[in-house]
This record gives structure tokens, sequence and C-alpha cells, in this order.
């Protein structure tokens, strides 16, 4: 068990992929010597105060009785059993700079994309054509963004960099320099009738669940494109594949799909107007998430407010 020899202070299980745990290792005993970081096992566990982990394991309070914190390793925490973790335990999301820059990277790949129209020209290509079409300019293509936390602030930054006008929708009406700002289920329709990439970066929670639906997708002008960076169960797949195979969607972008792997045979993965990727726009950088769990369990010794706290009224 990686850790074991380190007895002084604080004791943070890690119960995660074995790969970038190498990582967490490394820069635990180098810059925080005084927290011993020790794989998952019953025995480590049941004394420890934090836990490392994507998937908590079952009967938590059972098996960490004295548990403080838990640090889920992903932004998001829709897969959290949150009714079955005790309400004294904090549990704390990573707002990682690495993660935030390789999702920014991942939605301007995929506006340029439909700004450029790749998907016609990938489909012309297999299809063996050479076939032009006529180069449109940033300045025309307005990119909507749900969700206005830190993903979406920063896409959106990036977005106006480029060129882009941006609009942005929040149910709390959130206020982003250079993005002109929606608010509330009143003003969706108006939010979407001036997107011609529409991208989601909402949490999921009970009221965005299935947000993308049949509705939402007509309220898109003709020939829009959908980015889905958000989960899979934001989408109501078939709607779209119907919002496809109708024309009036141009094409989609989607890393994230409501089973993944998809089973054989998949309508979207197959889709000629799809691109599909396996939930890789953005993934934690090993070092800076155990940088994040070592200021924070430093904050928690010295009894300071702990940063990235989930709401869970809110689901996030």
């Amino acid at each position: 068990m990686h850790g074991a020899g380190a007895t002084q202070g604080a004791t943070v299980v890690y119960r995660s992929d074995a790969r970038r745990g190498a990582v967490w290792h490394a820069v635990f005993a180098e810059e925080a010597p005084e927290i011993a970081l020790v794989d998952w096992s019953p025995e480590a566990a049941a004394e420890a105060r934090y836990l490392v982990a994507w998937t908590p394991p079952e009967r938590l309070a059972e098996a960490m009785p004295r548990l403080a914190v838990l640090f889920n390793t992903g932004a998001g925490i829709d897969h959290l059993p949150l009714a079955a973790i005790d309400d004294g335990i904090a549990i704390v999301r990573m707002v990682d700079p690495e993660l935030t820059r390789s999702m920014v990277d991942y939605v301007l790949l995929a506006v340029l994309a439909q700004l450029r129209d790749l998907p016609d020209y990938l489909a012309a290509q297999r299809a063996g054509r050479w076939a032009p079409m006529p180069v449109r300019r940033a300045a025309d293509h307005a990119v909507g963004i749900l969700g206005l936390g830190v993903l979406g602030q920063a896409v959106a930054a990036a977005l106006v960099g480029l060129g882009f006008p941006v609009r942005g929708w929040s149910a709390s009406g959130r206020a982003v320099p250079g993005v002109q700002g929606f608010a509330g289920r009143q003003e969706l329709p108006a939010f979407l009738a001036g997107c011609r990439s529409l991208v989601c970066l909402l949490p999921l929670t009970p009221d965005t669940r299935g947000i993308l639906d049949a509705g939402l997708l007509a309220g898109l002008p003709a020939g829009a494109g959908l980015v889905n960076v958000g989960r899979g169960g934001h989408l109501v797949e078939a709607d779209l594949v119907a919002a496809l195979d109708a024309g009036h969607l141009a094409s989609a972008v989607l890393d994230v799909l409501s089973e993944e792997p998809p089973p054989p045979g998949h309508p979207l993965f197959a889709h000629p107007r799809v691109i599909a990727t396996p939930h890789v726009a953005s993934m934690t950088h090993p070092a800076t998430a155990a940088r994040q769990v070592i200021r924070a369990v430093r904050r928690h010794r010295r009894g300071e407010p702990l940063e990235n706290l989930v709401d869970r009224g809110r689901g996030y």
C-alpha cells in the first residue's frame, strides 16, 4: 500500500485510477509529507477523515465512520448517491485549471468545426466527393452557452476572443462580460432563436435532465449545430436523431452519451452528421488535482472554510 510509512498528521484515502494515483503519490510525498496518502483498503478507510474518489464505496458510513470530507475527482457530481452520503460529510468537487483549459480547447474545436462545415467535408471525403462550400465568418456565427459556471464562463471568454458573438443562458441570470445574457425558462426561446451553435455545459440535475429535447431543438434556427459536453442525461437522443434526419440541425458534436460506451449500432455514434468522442473533452490533471486536495486538507485542519463545496440543494 502506497504511503503506509507516513504516520504523522492527516490521512487521505485514494480510491480512483491507479495509473493517475502514481502521480498523486509523488506529489503528496514531495509537497505534503505531513499528509499520508494511502491507497484504498478497509483498514485505512476505517480511520481516515478524507477520501478521494469518483465512486465512493457502498455503505460509506460503515466503511468510513470518521469521514469528514469527500473529494470528488471530477467537476460533475451527478453520479454521486447524495442521499446515501451523510449530511455531515462535506463534498468538494474538483475545480482544476487544466480541466478548464482542456474543456475550452474541446469546445473551440467543436464550434470551429461547425463554423467551417467539417462534418459535411468529412462526409464528402468518405463519399469521394470534392465539394467546396462558402466560408462563413465567426462574426456571423452566434454561439449560445447553456450554463455559465466556471467552465461556461471560460468557454465564453475564449469564443469572444475569437470574434464569435456569444449568448449565455442560466437559471439565475449570471452576468458575464461580453456575453448577451438570458435567464430562466421564460427567456429560453429568445436565447435559442439566435444560436448558430448551441453548447451545453449545464450540471445534470432533476431540472436539467432531458432539457435537450425536441422542443428545445426546434427552437434553434434551421441549420444550427449542437455541442454537448455536459452529460448524456441532458439529451433526449431520439429527438436529436430526428432533428438531424429532418435536416433541421446540420450537425452535432457529442462528448457524452446516455450509455458509455454505446451499444453496437447506436444511432448517434454511427450518424454521418455526428462527431462523437468517448467522454474526453476535459479530464482532471492528476498533479494539479493532488495539489488542490493538499490545499483543502490543510485549510480544513486549520478550521478554515473549504472551497468548491457542493451545494446539495442545487445538486452541484
